[in-house]
């Protein structure tokens, strides 16, 4: 199997997102098959969400595979000016610590990566990757608390939690949390 050095990143813009469709939701269905079955995680509603992050600014996916083999993706976009992202933020946080121009935070909204390349640097190759070259001041994203592995990883790699937050009213709470960029590798 290969190595993170190995793995053949390439990132996309909005108009490639249709082209690679059947790649993103196979990777996608895969990563969340056992929450399938809940309205939130379903097929069909992820892929309003990513029509809805690709119409956004900054929009970027970066898709690693091994061997012509797609094993996961990060993707994100920057928070517009007055963005709804912090709403249900629950912790005790600055209104200037909250506050989006349209150019300072980048939300990564996903990071996947199939259960077999799992726990070997690919997940942290494809962040590092997405994440190389912004030109905004930090980085967001949330994550399942019970998600160990990730909580443990994010961790690592700089990140610190700012508080709870609940999306949309039938979403999960998630942590959120922020990295000052250009991150370290």
């Amino acid at each position: 199997m290969a190595s993170p050095a190995e793995l053949n990143v390439s990132t996309l813009q909005s108009p490639d997102l249709e082209k690679r469709r059947k790649v993103l939701l196979d990777v996608y269905e895969e990563v969340y098959r056992e929450r399938l079955g809940d309205p939130f995680f379903s097929t069909p509603r992820y892929w309003e969400r990513l029509q809805g992050y690709a119409s956004r600014q900054g929009f970027a996916i970066s898709i690693g595979e091994a061997g012509g083999t797609p094993i996961g993706y990060a993707l994100g976009y920057t928070l517009p000016a007055g963005s709804g992202w912090w709403r249900g933020l629950s912790s005790d946080v600055s209104k200037d610590e909250l506050h989006e121009d349209g150019h300072r935070t980048f939300a990564l909204t996903e990071i996947m990566v199939r259960e077999s390349w799992r726990r070997r640097g690919f997940a942290r190759r494809l962040h590092d990757e997405l994440l190389a070259n912004r030109k905004e001041d930090r980085a967001t994203l949330l994550v399942l608390p019970d998600n160990t592995p990730a909580t443990t990883a994010y961790a690592s790699w700089g990140w610190q939690k700012l508080g709870e937050l609940k999306p949309f009213d039938d979403s999960p709470t998630y942590d959120a949390m922020v990295v000052s960029l250009p991150i370290a590798s």
